[in-house]
């Protein structure tokens, strides 16, 4: 069979080394750029790269090693039955994934102290790997008494809680991204031979045993993984593990494996196993062209958007089984919303858009980055949250660390990563997605395009898009968000529900364009010459948001946004009780520029009333002057009340339902 070298997805996939740059494609409708090819000049998005590249990925490996991750590896290299195995039998892809960020970061930022750190831990897995390619220090260490979760032979427990294909998918996660950053094959080589050792011993076989991941993962790796070698088999391993799912032992929904993955079409079970299933068979139906995945995989997206996002572009409702709930169920204090199913949100619908080439997708895509993405780290880039509610009576601070460490990890894999998402092309069309002060060098049909965008997104509505360099023509198409046309989501579960009527302009050299919009997109269709200017200008007031009437914890109450940015309120800027106050039935807003206020924001403030009681029981209120900041910058200042969704009728005013509808 042919062997095709493609370019990977932005985030995950770079230039293959060895490939002719003329063959390389996506197996996706539309291409991404590679993030190397931008260069983020933003002050937004800058404060978060500088503070992954200088505190987050360097604490990461500090807390490998503090905590025997190294060690581990040391060991299984050295097996004895005097170890005690503990930790957690993931514990070995906190390294991975932080190995994964640290090279995004490398392409970057060059370092040769941290490559030859990385050079280093390397040494050390590839000592602790079997002969024959198997990999999992929680039993290597220890093989006559490994972790409690392993289980006595190899894969007996990998459909419950051995992890060991997870502990795949994201060695060649990191492994990949290493081999890009560097050209160094020695991570690859360590992941190829814990692939095919996989390979051998799962599957249809008669000698094979048909297993599937108890945590997915892996099969969005395997497409990576065959992206940039073209060995086939890796794709048909994914394959094999999404089409397996469900005629295995394992039949719960908590994993996904309650029925076939082609028969799903709803979201449930375990957020982030799930975003990651979602993700890989987006990948599957694009580079098969099969058409049942690209179906299953819609109705599921439609099920999210639909009756089960949250207005932070959070993802999961529940604690328990850090799981989806039911239709609707939207709780806003005891919501899980786990950083990492953020992360899995974005990669999910990422590859939506670069399968259907629709805007939609990256309305629900920048609504998650914004604001239940970034929530779950800090601005200093130094602790870190695993739940993100949407309300809180205090208890909720970011940690450091965590034992299970798989947000912080993901986190430093995550925000790296960032400028690949700016930019698509597909032959002769450009895509802007994201907009954020940048500098990029992008192939347009075969031609170098040079640009730069400026702007002060996500405070103003202002853009500026210079070409510096690429006299030919193409189509761009500016991605007009849809909370400028007047939607929250591309779905009835949340609307505006004021008077305001935002508008958009966008112009060429000074001259008006306007247009039908294609699936959300302004298409300019001329021959560009350099020096062109295109300039943007979104309408930013702030918006009052209801959600629908099915999710009963939000009834009678508002959420505020502007722009992309979801605001609540939080007890540091008012000096009275927030769970009890009610907001004005037509409210009016202020707008104020915090430079100096949490690494700069802008602050909104409108009238309310704090309710309260007279000594003899009676209601009283006082005008008040309530203070809104971005939800992300919540919980930096300790711990206390903050609420997003607030009251703006009697009867929810002091408590919300946190009932299952």
């Amino acid at each position: 069979m042919q062997k095709i070298f493609v370019l990977a997805l932005a985030l995950l996939f770079t230039d293959s080394l060895h490939a002719k740059e003329e063959t390389l494609h996506s197996g996706y409708p539309i291409d991404p750029v590679p993030f190397t090819s931008v260069k983020v000049t933003d002050n937004f998005w800058g404060q978060r790269l500088k503070a992954s590249r200088e505190v987050t990925i360097p604490l990461a490996f500090s807390k490998c090693e503090e905590t025997g991750r190294y060690e581990n590896f040391v060991k299984a290299a050295h097996p004895s039955d005097e170890y005690k195995v503990g930790g957690f039998s993931f514990d070995d892809t906190d390294v991975y994934k932080t190995i994964e960020g640290a090279s995004y970061s490398l392409q970057t930022y060059p370092n040769e102290e941290l490559e030859n750190y990385i050079d280093n831990i390397l040494l050390k897995v590839a000592a602790a790997q079997e002969p024959d390619g198997y990999l999992y220090t929680s039993r290597t260490m220890n093989p006559k008494h490994p972790h409690p979760w392993a289980g006595p032979e190899r894969w007996s427990k990998v459909e419950e809680l051995s992890h060991e294909f997870y502990n795949l998918g994201h060695m060649i996660e990191g492994a990949v991204a290493y081999y890009q950053a560097t050209g160094k094959r020695n991570f690859l080589d360590i992941a190829i031979k814990y692939a095919d050792c996989v390979c051998r011993a799962i599957g249809n076989g008669p000698d094979q045993k048909k297993l599937v991941p108890g945590h997915q993962i892996a099969e969005m790796a395997l497409v990576r993984l065959y992206l940039v070698t073209g060995d086939r088999k890796y794709l048909d391993q994914a394959k094999f593990f999404l089409d397996a799912r469900g005629y295995t032992s394992r039949k719960d929904a908590y994993s996904q494996a309650h029925k076939p993955v082609l028969e799903q079409d709803e979201a449930v079970g375990h957020a982030v196993r799930a975003t990651y299933m979602y993700a890989g068979m987006a990948d599957v139906a694009a580079i098969t062209g099969d058409s049942s995945y690209i179906n299953a995989i819609d109705k599921i997206w439609e099920n999210i958007v639909s009756k089960k996002l949250y207005i932070t572009g959070g993802i999961g409702a529940r604690h328990a089984g850090e799981a989806f709930g039911n239709n609707y169920e939207l709780p806003n204090q005891s919501a899980y919303n786990e950083t990492c199913a953020a992360i899995g949100n974005v990669y999910v619908n990422y590859r939506l858009f670069l399968l259907h080439g629709d805007a939609k997708y990256f309305d629900v895509l920048e609504r998650t980055l914004y604001n239940g993405l970034i929530s779950g780290v800090s601005l200093d880039g130094g602790s870190f949250f695993y739940p993100n509610p949407l309300a809180s009576t205090g208890g909720y601070s970011r940690k450091p660390w965590f034992g299970c460490a798989c947000c912080p990890s993901n986190i430093s894999r995550f925000i790296p990563s960032l400028p690949g998402y700016i930019y698509a092309v597909k032959d002769d069309q450009l895509y802007i997605n994201l907009f954020l002060s940048n500098h990029a060098t992008l192939t347009v049909n075969g031609t170098p395009v040079i640009l730069e965008q400026k702007t002060n997104y996500p405070w103003s509505g202002d853009i500026r898009i210079r070409i510096l360099e690429g006299d030919i023509p193409f189509t761009m198409n500016l991605r007009i968000p849809g909370w400028v046309r007047n939607e929250v989501l591309p779905s009835d579960l949340y609307r505006y529900a004021d008077e305001q009527k935002p508008n958009y302009t966008v112009s060429v050299n000074g001259n008006s364009i306007e247009g039908e919009l294609q699936k959300g997109y302004l298409q300019i269709n001329r021959k560009w010459e350099k020096d062109d200017l295109v300039e943007i200008h979104f309408d930013m007031p702030p918006r009052i948001v209801k959600a629908n009437d099915h999710v009963i914890d939000d009834l009678g109450r508002i959420a505020i946004e502007r722009g992309p940015i979801v605001y609540c309120a939080e007890w540091p800027d008012n000096d009275f009780n927030i769970h009890n106050i009610l907001l004005n039935q037509h409210p009016s807003f202020q707008v104020k520029e915090m430079k100096d206020k949490l690494c700069g924001i802008h602050e909104i403030t409108t009238p309310a009333q704090s309710l309260s009681y007279t000594a003899d029981g009676k209601l009283t209120t006082e005008d008040v002057t309530l203070t809104l900041i971005p939800y992300y910058a919540w919980a930096h200042r300790g711990e206390g009340n903050m609420q997003v969704w607030l009251p703006i009728e009697l009867r929810p005013s002091s408590a919300q339902s946190q009932k299952n509808p």
